[in-house]
């Protein structure tokens, strides 16, 4: 009986209980530690997601713009009988590259193509807003767009086209 009073004795009274406020502390560091790394890992995750799904918009953006010229290649009345103000959709059957109004989905993505009337400057013969229709010029916008976290993101590639055979 006379070891354990020496026990008591041997630690003054204001240390009791302190291992236990340290091993708080450290146990506080470290799950903040854990918690911060856990918040910039899933961060970077998603932004890496992100700009996977931003570079293969882009690539739909650039194959949109190829089809659109495969189409004025393999004749004009391809482009020139598209209907302007009118959204269609780049589906690929039979073998060969077409424009529907039926939509379509690549994956996640969903690709549209509208066509639009060029108008020219009488005397200058640039493209202008008012001035005379150009047949043999359109505009193309090909718009990509995606949900990601429950916001839609759209990539617009807008460009003219022309008939280059006639």
């Amino acid at each position: 009986m006379n070891y354990f009073l020496k026990i008591k004795k041997a630690y003054p009274p204001t240390r009791r209980g302190f291992l236990m406020v340290e091993v708080l502390v450290a146990v506080s560091i470290i799950s903040v530690s854990i918690l911060g790394a856990m918040a910039v890992t899933q961060k970077s995750v998603y932004i890496s997601r992100q700009a996977v799904h931003a570079n293969q918009a882009t690539f739909l953006l650039e194959e949109g713009a190829e089809i659109v010229r495969i189409l004025r290649d393999t004749n004009w009345s391809n482009v020139s009988g598209l209907t302007a103000g009118t959204i269609y959709y780049p589906i690929f059957t039979g073998g060969a590259w077409t424009l529907s109004t039926t939509p379509n989905t690549v994956g996640i993505f969903t690709r549209k193509v509208v066509i639009s009337n060029v108008n020219r400057d009488n005397t200058t013969k640039d493209i202008s807003i008012t001035g005379t229709n150009d047949p043999l010029t359109k505009l193309f916008t090909i718009t990509v767009f995606w949900s990601e976290g429950g916001v839609t993101i759209t990539k617009t590639l807008p460009f003219y086209i022309i008939d280059i055979f006639s």
